[in-house]
């Protein structure tokens, strides 16, 4: 099931995408609730589904991300493919590279909820602040279902479902300073959509994650090829921490991104950055730089 958070006639509402009809039929859920998007059904308590309302064709609304606001920072995962490991400890803006290229244990940081933007919507760069600002690719993991001290073997019970999210870096800030969340948690530095899929609907195993820079193949990998899969994930960030539903976890990002080229090859005003995963969607953001 896809399921969008989408607004019309200046109205948020939360619904089932069919991609065959090019059609998104809303919750019936009350408009209060459907200002908090996907999280709005994953606080039902058991309740299950509400009934849908009559489809409304894509082309008339406007997707906002899936959670326009998460309740919590979203986790984000560093250096999380093999290849990308190696590229970002190469760079000299990795603060970690002292322990070696490839992390033992997954490198946790996190971006505010207010950096999060839909599709379509404008990343706003600001060369006052930052000159050298990139994008990552990435699979975000929803959580469904709270927990602490979560198995590796009951992880997957506690996944609601997925979607994709660019982590926009400025990497200048990012070598700045020892931790990652100035340079990461910038306004509209996390785009997120188009919208979200249930995990019953996403083949983990065979989908490649993409990413094009004015329809430049920058980024393409299996995200099977992770270093710490999900489960390793969710249960590293559940000993201490009780996840709850909602909550949104970023995998990491694969090689390609614009710090491993020689010169980097860095996002600049106009640039069209187009984020793909097999089974989700895409996600394009275009950069402006911002009016002061």
């Amino acid at each position: 099931m896809r399921v969008a958070t989408f607004s019309i006639a200046g109205e948020r509402r939360v619904g089932i995408v069919d991609l065959d009809s090019q059609s998104v039929a809303p919750f019936d859920i009350p408009v209060e609730q459907a200002q908090l998007g996907v999280l709005a059904l994953l606080r039902r308590n058991g309740a299950g589904m509400p009934r849908t309302l009559s489809p409304l064709p894509l082309a008339q609304v406007e997707l906002d991300a899936p959670i326009p606001l998460p309740a919590r920072n979203i986790f984000c995962v560093g250096k999380n493919y093999y290849e990308h490991a190696h590229e970002f400890a190469r760079s000299g803006f990795d603060s970690s590279a002292g322990s070696g290229a490839i992390p033992q244990h997954p490198i946790i940081f996190s971006k505010v909820p207010e950096s999060v933007v839909a599709t379509h919507s404008s990343v706003l760069i600001d060369p006052s602040v930052s000159t050298a600002i990139d994008y990552e690719a990435e699979l975000a993991v929803i959580i469904g279902k709270g927990g602490r001290g979560i198995s590796k073997a009951d992880a997957y019970d506690h996944v609601w479902g997925y979607t994709i999210v660019n982590d926009v870096t400025a990497r200048d800030l990012q070598g700045k300073y020892s931790q990652w969340l100035i340079g990461k948690s910038q306004d509209t530095f996390c785009p997120m959509g188009p919208w979200a899929i249930t995990k019953d609907e996403f083949d983990l195993e065979n989908a490649s994650v993409r990413c094009f820079v004015n329809d430049d193949l920058r980024q393409n990998s299996k995200i099977s090829l992770l270093i710490f899969d999900i489960p390793t994930i969710i249960s590293t960030l559940s000993q201490g921490i009780t996840l709850k539903p909602g909550d949104i976890i970023a995998t990491g990002t694969p090689v390609g991104v614009g710090i491993g080229f020689d010169p980097p090859k860095y996002l600049k005003a106009g640039d069209l950055v187009r984020v793909e995963i097999d089974g989700i969607g895409t996600l394009e953001n275009r950069i402006v730089e911002r009016v002061q």
